[in-house]
Parts: structure tokens; C-alpha cells; sequence
């Protein structure tokens, strides 16, 4: 196989290379740069030696006796039997709610919490039944006032619109026409609670107590 041979004069290699450029320093450090600050671009981001990053010589593995290996898959699947009875003679079990469940403190206090009833002797009971009695008739007695004050109010509406209408048609339509005036409220105050004069919120710092169960 015949070899073949290149030409390429040093105007070439200037004309690839005009990119390159090395940065001015002094002649002591120059030769310590060269190598590490030539870059191929308009801003100054040059080329950086990085350490090298070998991998490391792998670890030995340990001998472990087949005896110890068999006996912690026995426990691994005595566990998982376990689990699979209590799943099946209790169910699953939910994440416990604080909320719902309550305190254990105050469930295990429950009968020193828990009060009887009082017991009311007869004339008690007779007051109270009076009362109850006696507020049953005020409420009845305001319903009524206030139902035979709307029907007065309502049948002397009617026959002013009656007259009204007798004397003008138009007014008449005019005066059963709906008022926007008495829906549309306006309202002008502060958006948002007013800041505090003279306080400073304090930069502090909080630790999270959720409970999580993973």
C-alpha cells in the first residue's frame, strides 16, 4: 500500500488557527499559561486542566456463610407471613388521624371526663317548663304582629297603585317599574387589615411537625 504524504505550509496553519489567542503575561509565567489559557472564543473563556478522575479499584466483596444467607431468608418470609395474617384478621390498617382519633392522654381519661346528668328536682323542672312556655308565646305573638303589619302594608301599597292608576296610565307604569337604586350598594373602605405602626416582623425560622408515614 503506498503511503502518501502532506503538505501544508505555515500560512495554513495560521489561517486555521487565527482564533487562538494567549493572553499577555510576563516572561517568567508565560511558559506555566500556555498551555492552559488558549481559547477559541471572542470573550475571554479559556481552556481549564481538570484533575484527572480515575475510577477506584473496586472493593472486595465479603464472604458470607450460605447458613447466615438462608437463615435471614427465613426471617424475611416468617415476616411477610406475618404481615399477610394480621392483614387478613384485621384488616388494613389507616393512617391514624389526630383530628378523629383524639388525644390518648384524654381517651384513657375518659371516665373521670364524663359527667352525669343533673338531676333537676320538681320545682326546677316546673320553671323551666314555664319558661319555655312563655317564650314559645312572645315568639308567637311577634310573628303575628309582624305578618298582620306586612298584609296592612301590602293591601295599602295596592290600593294606592289602584288610584294611581285611575288617574294616569303612565305614572302608573312608572311606579311598578323595578328601583336599581335599592339593589345596586356601594361600599368604600380598606381592601385589607391596616399594618401595625411600630411593628417588625421578625425573620425566624420554623420546624415542620407533620407527621409523615412512609
Amino acid at each position: 500500500m503506498a503511503s502518501r504524504t502532506f503538505q501544508i505550509s505555515f500560512a495554513g496553519l495560521v489561517t486555521k488557527f487565527s482564533r487562538l489567542s494567549i493572553p499577555q503575561t510576563s516572561p517568567v509565567i508565560i511558559s506555566h499559561h500556555c498551555a492552559r489559557c488558549v481559547h477559541t472564543q471572542s470573550s475571554p473563556l479559556l481552556f481549564h486542566a481538570t484533575s484527572q478522575l480515575w475510577g477506584a479499584p473496586m472493593k472486595k466483596k465479603k464472604k458470607v456463610d450460605p447458613a447466615v444467607l438462608m437463615q435471614r431468608e427465613t426471617k424475611r418470609k416468617k415476616k411477610i407471613e406475618r404481615q399477610m395474617k394480621r392483614l387478613e384478621k384485621f384488616g388494613r390498617r389507616l393512617k391514624p388521624v389526630d383530628e378523629i382519633d383524639g388525644d390518648p392522654k384524654i381517651l384513657s381519661q375518659i371516665r373521670l371526663r364524663r359527667r352525669p346528668p343533673a338531676v333537676l328536682t320538681f320545682e326546677e323542672g316546673e320553671r323551666r317548663a314555664l319558661l319555655q312556655k312563655q317564650w314559645s308565646r312572645s315568639k308567637l305573638h311577634q310573628h303575628t304582629e309582624e305578618a298582620a303589619t306586612l298584609s296592612s302594608l301590602l293591601i295599602t301599597q295596592d290600593r294606592a297603585l289602584d288610584e294611581l292608576k285611575f288617574e294616569s296610565e303612565e305614572l302608573y307604569n312608572m311606579a311598578i317599574q323595578l328601583d336599581e337604586m335599592l339593589i345596586g350598594t356601594q361600599m368604600k373602605g380598606p381592601t385589607a387589615t391596616p399594618p401595625i405602626k411600630g411593628y417588625f416582623a421578625k425573620d425566624g425560622e420554623y420546624i415542620d411537625t407533620t407527621k409523615t408515614y412512609d
